[in-house]
């Protein structure tokens, strides 16, 4: 399987002729060739979104909104295709594929082109004067994205990004570009305009020249805390628009008087959906004294019982890490957290079919007994990887939630709600749910403080962003 970029409306191979290979998750095995694109690549995928940009943003938001639509219908059509090929790329289970990545590269289409069509214009009177805002486009767009949700979060930028009249480079991750690659093959059948979205595949020196580039004026980033201050340090000193969505070392705090069952069930899901390898994961979880043994044992029941294996197989829950790389890096944390004085409570490498030997598979690992300052439960693994700790009193729980770098996300679990709203609104960090997790609204803003990010997008701030204000005041005679 062959991928090529696509460039004004036409897929084209590297100018250079170089390619990378693409490798299954689940097994090693090579599933395609992407672009090493050079910095010719992505010089002229800029040119072609400069080129296309005056034409577009002139457009009447309603139209460009209809284009929304288009693609979200387009989308909708391919829907299965979309959920295979993410699982295939990703090795995450096709049944999280369907109801997570699939579902929401649909949805946040619709989303947007709803947002944009109703949107008001504002206006503020005075005595004498009446102001009105129009928002802008800013011009051409960075837009740079992970391997752990590839297709869910680059609708989640194209989509405000053009529908607010810019024009578009996409740089997905080099470890998943099958999904960015039928994203660009709807958009090539619904016939948008040329240049209006472009994409370009290949490692960091691609993503590099594209932030670095004059003629780019906004940049929005989702990915690791150390690229995403590189992206920062390229990007600042021309004083683009920046959003940047990076890492995060999330807590999930469980009082005496939570639904223990309900509890069990929300914070397994937090610790492991997409084998951990979500930004928003409850990687360190936080038990009160009182129910610290009763709960771990009804939690390492349920971790236990997650069916680990091939990701096309309807019944599976977790399934490959994304590389080989990445599988070491885990790893490492495993014997880290033993010469820390951890205790492995559960984990290891899962025993597979011989089809499955030469992925990247490893059972969702839980470790007690680390103290709350250990590097294991403060930085980020980003992996099936947990710390579980004992806490005493709310003000514990806030002290403990709170020493790490990052601030991100976070749940409570609790059958107070108004303790859950006082020790949220204590933790240090851009979302929190009680009583739930991910549980997600497109109207709320999603970001991030401290080392996990720069600004918000979602919603109406997705619009703020990847838009400018123009205030016009009228005077009055």
């Amino acid at each position: 399987m062959k991928i090529l970029n696509y460039i004004k409306g036409k897929f084209n191979e590297p100018i250079s002729s170089e390619w990378m290979d693409n490798f299954s998750p689940s097994t090693g095995k090579v599933i395609g060739s992407i672009p090493l694109s050079g910095d010719a690549d992505v010089i002229s995928a800029i040119a072609a979104a400069k080129g296309a940009l005056p034409e577009w943003s002139s457009l009447d938001p309603s139209d460009r909104a209809l284009w929304l639509d288009k693609i979200a219908d387009c989308l909708e059509e391919k829907f299965e295709e979309i959920a295979h090929l993410e699982s295939m790329d990703t090795g995450k289970p096709i049944s999280l594929a369907r109801s997570v990545d699939a579902r929401r590269s649909v949805s946040n289409f619709r989303f947007f082109s709803e947002m944009i069509r109703d949107r008001e214009e504002e206006v503020f009177e005075m005595e004498d004067a009446t102001n009105i805002v129009k928002l802008r486009a800013v011009g051409v767009g960075a837009l740079i994205t992970p391997w752990n949700l590839p297709l869910y979060l680059l609708s989640w930028k194209v989509a405000p990004a053009i529908g607010m009249g810019n024009t578009v480079v996409c740089k997905p991750s080099e470890l998943t570009p099958l999904t960015a690659d039928l994203l660009m093959r709807v958009i090539d059948e619904v016939g948008l305009p040329p240049g209006v979205v472009n994409l370009v595949h290949g490692n960091g020196n691609a993503g590099s020249v594209l932030t670095g580039n004059p003629d780019v004026d906004l940049v929005s980033f989702t990915g690791g805390t150390s690229t995403g201050s590189k992206v920062a340090m390229s990007a600042s000193p021309q004083f683009k628009k920046l959003s940047l969505e990076l890492g995060g070392k999330n807590s999930s705090i469980v009082f005496s008087d939570c639904n223990l069952e309900e509890t069990v069930k929300g914070v397994t899901r937090a610790a492991f959906l997409n084998q951990g390898q979500v930004c928003l994961c409850g990687s360190r979880i936080l038990v009160e004294e009182s129910i610290y043994d009763q709960f771990m044992d009804m939690f390492v029941e349920s971790v236990e019982s997650m069916v680990i294996g091939d990701p096309m197989d309807e019944d599976t829950d977790l399934g490959a890490l994304i590389s080989k790389q990445h599988l070491e890096k885990v790893e490492s944390y495993v014997s880290l957290a033993l010469e820390e004085g951890g205790q492995i409570v559960t984990g290891g490498k899962p025993c597979l079919p011989k089809e499955l030997e030469g992925g990247n598979w490893m059972s969702p690992t839980v470790v007690t007994g680390l103290g709350t300052e250990s590097r294991c439960s403060t930085e980020e693994v980003f992996g099936p990887f947990v710390t579980v700790h004992r806490f005493n009193s709310e003000e514990d729980a806030i002290k403990i939630a709170n020493n790490t770098r990052y601030g991100l996300a976070g749940s409570i679990w609790t059958g107070d709600l108004e303790r859950g709203r006082r020790v949220a609104e204590s933790i240090h960090t851009g979302m929190i749910w009680v009583n739930t997790w991910l549980h997600r609204d497109l109207r709320v803003p999603f970001g991030g403080i401290k080392d996990s990010g720069v600004g918000r997008e979602g919603g109406k701030w997705s619009l703020g962003f990847f838009s400018e204000p123009l205030n016009v005041c009228l005077k009055h005679d």
